[in-house]
């Protein structure tokens, strides 16, 4: 178990890093947007906790969607005017405010999840405009591997601590930006501020098929065997995730 949950992550960021190279940032974005790091999380937090608890824990991660989304929004627009370094403390500054308010207000999953929709379409609006651009220096040949290692060590720690704070801290632990942070960061470095408000940008979209993703489990772990409660999970993501290809496809015309 505890090497499926040091090679699941890095093995997904490897395909984003991938993706990014062959497409671009925008794409790398809207896929790394998909619950890469939360479905893991909560399938280990509910393999080692029971389905009761992963339940609301998903319930806490949908609540705390926004967070990320206000994490994304935060590092783009300080990615145009900071280095890394100060828009990746500027974006955790603000998912931790952002989510340690949202967790307060207990709304119900649907609630929530009408909540969040609205606020991802607002998220959306509120970015920086900014042209397609083209990579100012060549990734480092320690760019990939670094990535790894990195989206490793952080989504583990995210699962260990986990199940030690109760489920609400769990699933805000469990939509912590983790790709976020690490694509926002290499991006910036290779193709400047610029380029990290587009794969942020897509990451935006990406959110729909994560707090679809959300939802279900919420509404349906302890209603149906936990294979089949994350079995109906991703379907639902991925349905969402192709319906919102086309419009990424607009968006980066």
């Amino acid at each position: 178990m505890l090497l499926i949950k040091l090679l699941l992550v890095p093995f997904l960021v490897l395909l984003i890093t991938l993706a990014g190279r062959r497409w671009g940032p925008s794409v790398a974005g809207w896929v790394a947007g998909f619950p890469v790091v939360t479905a893991p999380t909560l399938l280990f937090i509910s393999l080692d906790q029971g389905a009761t608890f992963a339940a609301a824990a998903a319930h806490a991660s949908l609540t705390g969607v926004l967070s990320n989304a206000s994490f994304i929004v935060a590092y783009a627009w300080m990615a145009l005017r900071a280095p890394w370094y100060g828009a990746a403390a500027v974006g955790v500054g603000t998912f931790a405010v952002v989510g340690w308010a949202l967790t307060t207000l207990h709304a119900d999953p649907g609630l929530a999840l009408i909540t969040t929709v609205l606020g991802l379409m607002a998220a959306s609006r509120s970015f920086p405009t900014v042209a397609l651009v083209k990579a100012a220096r060549p990734p480092s040949p320690w760019e990939l591997p670094i990535r790894c290692v990195a989206a490793s060590a952080m989504s583990l720690a995210v699962m260990q601590m986990a199940d030690r704070l109760g489920p609400t801290a769990s699933g805000l632990l469990a939509v912590f930006p983790v790709l976020g942070l690490l694509f926002g960061v290499f991006s910036q470095r290779v193709w400047g501020g610029a380029g990290a408000a587009r794969l942020l940008a897509g990451m935006i979209r990406g959110l729909y098929a994560f707090t679809t993703f959300c939802f279900v489990l919420a509404v349906t772990l302890g209603a149906l065997d936990t294979t089949w409660a994350f079995a109906a999970a991703l379907m639902a993501a991925l349905l969402v995730q192709i319906f919102t290809f086309k419009w990424l496809t607009i968006a980066t015309r």
